[in-house]
């Protein structure tokens, strides 16, 4: 069976450990570990192949930028007839502490405007995700200037086991399905 896995986030040096960019860091953390080569993908991207416990799965980070990352996704499913239902995205939520993982089966696009595309791109919510948080937002913060910003040390330092951690959650949905793999990492 095929999957798409994909990570959100922006291209470019400048957003490389932006909070927005979480999304990026997990599907890389998968690639480093599962030794999946990156190569361009119609200009929309990087994605690279490898097999998990049994499965394709096609690995997609979209170069469109967030707001527009649905091309890139819409696109590769088409590609390799990947239909919404082995999707899965992982990106970043203001609203989870950091580091907290949140796998979820459907749902709305909680204001993620790069999980919005692809829920327009793909004609349904019914899409996997795994969000990682980067919050609380302080107060006095705009919302982008925060989500564009970098981590402190102290919370780099709970982010790098979860990234790992997501990996595993991660292994666990192809290996396991989407309810074991829920039951265990939320």
């Amino acid at each position: 069976m095929q999957y798409l896995l994909v990570g959100l986030g922006n291209p470019g040096p400048e957003y490389e450990r932006t909070r927005h960019n979480v999304g990026f860091r997990m599907v890389d953390a998968a690639a480093s570990k599962w030794g999946v080569q990156w190569q361009p993908w119609q200009k929309l991207g990087v994605y690279g192949k490898t097999n998990v416990a049994g499965h394709e799965v096609f690995l997609l980070k979209p170069y469109t930028y967030m707001n527009l990352s649905g091309q890139a996704v819409s696109s590769l499913a088409r590609f390799y007839k990947i239909t919404p239902d082995r999707v899965i995205v992982c990106f970043d939520d203001v609203s989870l502490d950091v580091g907290k993982l949140r796998l979820r089966g459907s749902g709305s696009a909680g204001g993620q405007k790069g999980m919005k595309h692809i829920i327009e791109q793909l004609g349904t919510d019914q899409i996997a995700r795994l969000r990682c948080g980067i919050g609380p937002k302080p107060e006095k913060f705009d919302l982008v200037n925060f989500v564009l910003g970098k981590f402190s040390r102290q919370e780099e330092e709970v982010l790098s086991p979860a990234l790992e951690r997501a990996v595993c959650a991660l292994e666990s949905y192809f290996k396991d399905g989407l309810q074991k793999a829920m039951n265990e990492f939320n």
